[in-house]
């Protein structure tokens, strides 16, 4: 028997039961929460202006509410007032409008993978506030203005994972702006392709019942059956983004032909005017090719 007092050497452990010690007490310990999933934004963005267009995407800090959000505004002599906003990618647009508050006219459109993206002070928008729009990269949802909580003319514009937090550092064509940062992106957007439908072109309501073929686009005749209204407008397929002469014409039977021509980029048109009970004769031109219908559509 050892002295009272003397120290008790332990039984040295081989490798197996001391495993089997730790693991065990690994299992009684208390275990540290799960921490959430890093959110990152997989949908990729380009930028909301028309194919070509250069403007600074700002990312203020400090001050700027939320932090993280961009104000797109004027790059060299190109005035962002009044710009075509283009949805930055895919998803349905949703459509508001807080006065002269906040953030005045403003679109969210959410993406397929969850995230958000919004656009605000908007001038004009694509739909009436409280309206939907099923949107492509590139579709045409509003206009640069100064409505809502703004001092000057620009586009707001933020980026936001699929719980609602912010992007603090988006990146729209290729290119990340982070806190703190301004820089100058030139859009890609909608090159190469028209962003834009009939319907969308001539409003809520219109649904096309004719179309021709031309060189380089089509040329279209639609009707609204709530208000007797017909549209006419001509949209490009080639060349989209790049000014070049094209006409979009409609002419009730008896009255004067209404035509809209010029140097335009995506459509001619619209041009719409109320033919309740008449004949129509339609059509228009993209380049050197045209379409002219006969009188037609007699309801």
């Amino acid at each position: 028997m050892p002295m009272t007092g003397s120290p008790v050497r332990p039984k040295a452990l081989n490798s197996a039961t001391l495993a089997l010690l730790i693991a065990l007490t690994a299992a009684l310990l208390p275990q540290p929460a799960s921490a959430d999933p890093v959110q990152t934004l997989a949908t990729s963005h380009k930028s909301p202006f028309n194919c070509g267009k250069t403007f600074n995407a700002n990312n203020w800090s400090p001050g700027h509410n939320p932090s993280g959000s961009l104000d797109w505004q004027d790059y060299g002599s190109d005035d962002i007032n009044g710009e075509t906003v283009r949805a930055t990618a895919s998803g349905t647009a949703y459509f508001y409008d807080e006065g002269n508050t906040s953030y005045g006219k403003w679109v969210e459109v959410r993406h397929s993978d969850g995230t958000r993206t919004r656009y605000a002070h908007l001038a004009t928008m694509a739909r009436a506030a409280g309206g939907s729009l099923s949107v492509s990269q590139g579709t045409s949802i509003g206009t640069v203005g100064s409505t809502g909580g703004s001092t000057a003319p620009h586009l707001h514009y933020e980026q936001r994972t699929s719980t609602g937090a912010m992007d603090t550092s988006p990146t729209v064509d290729g290119v990340t702006v982070s806190l703190g940062q301004k820089k100058a992106i030139t859009s890609t957007n909608a090159c190469g392709s028209n962003p834009y439908t009939p319907e969308e072109v001539c409003g809520t309501g219109y649904a096309v019942i004719d179309s021709a073929a031309l060189t380089g686009g089509r040329t279209y005749l639609l009707y609204n059956t709530s208000n007797g209204y017909n549209c006419a407008v001509t949209l490009k397929t080639t060349n989209v983004g790049s000014p070049s002469s094209m006409s979009a014409f409609l002419e009730p039977e008896g009255e004067t032909r209404t035509t809209n021509a010029g140097s335009f980029g995506y459509y001619a048109g619209p041009i719409r005017l109320s033919a309740p009970g008449q004949c129509v004769k339609w059509g228009g031109s993209i380049g050197s090719s045209s379409y002219t219908s006969p009188f037609e559509h007699c309801g």
